[in-house]
């Protein structure tokens, strides 16, 4: 299920260039406290990972770039999606109940919440990004130093990194054990782009555009109920079907 959420403000609403944290500390702000706090600290685990089940966009809106920051002028939009009936409620009701809330140094409140839930019918599906796509994994250098290494759509480590994320995610939410399965294909349409993004003091690398995409539907709706890739609490892998 995705939310989208449109808020106003009587000032210009201003954000740092870098602003998924500040996204993401909203989101728990703004959800009941115990289910924050067990997804901050805990998360649902799979094989040793754990996961927070929910993925919110960037901004819908574009912003006019100020040093570094960004003025979104006095309204903006942004989608939240999770799989998870409780969060989703959450979510609905403090956005609803609180007549101002608190995004960074803005005051704004909720002018508008429309809820989208596709339901997932093919094999094939076409995506638009609307927060970058991760796939990397954890490599280990000559010297024994840990780096990590990020991947690009045309790399078919892109495609087996998503599908494993999936696999697990999937195994989580129906108490599953899925061992058996084909990879997502995704075909890019047009160029697909390489982004930057700080979350905080680390660099992380995602790949935005749209996308076809191809394999097991039920996988396919977890991508879209919960983001596709790595990263997704931290505002990655949120898309919108075409």
């Amino acid at each position: 299920m995705q939310i989208k959420l449109s808020f106003s403000s009587e000032k210009d609403i201003i954000l740092p260039i870098h602003y998924n944290n500040l996204i993401q500390a909203f989101i728990y702000n703004n959800i009941d406290k115990r289910l924050a706090a067990f997804l901050h600290e805990y998360g649902y685990i799979s094989n040793g990972r754990s996961f927070k089940l929910f993925s919110f966009s960037n901004i819908l809106c574009k912003g006019k770039k100020e040093e570094q920051s960004f003025s979104f002028g006095k309204k903006i939009e942004f989608v939240v999606a999770s799989p998870l009936e409780y969060f989703c409620k959450s979510i609905a009701n403090y956005m609803l109940q609180r007549d101002i809330l608190y995004l960074g140094q803005n005051y704004i409140k909720t002018e508008q919440m429309q809820v989208i839930n596709k339901k997932i019918e093919k094999d094939e599906i076409v995506i638009k990004t609307l927060s970058p796509i991760v796939a990397y994994s954890t490599l280990i250098r000559p010297d024994g130093r840990k780096y990590t290494c990020y991947f690009r759509p045309e790399e078919s480590d892109f495609s087996r990194i998503i599908t494993e994320n999936l696999v697990k995610k999937y195994n989580v939410l129906s108490n599953d054990n899925l061992v058996a399965y084909d990879w997502i294909s995704f075909t890019p349409v047009g160029r697909a782009r390489q982004n930057l993004v700080y979350y905080k003091d680390t660099v992380i690398k995602g790949a935005t555009g749209k996308f076809i995409v191809k394999g097991d539907k039920k996988l396919l709706q977890v991508g879209i109920d919960t983001g596709f890739g790595s990263k997704n609490s931290q505002g990655f892998g949120c898309v919108e079907i075409v």
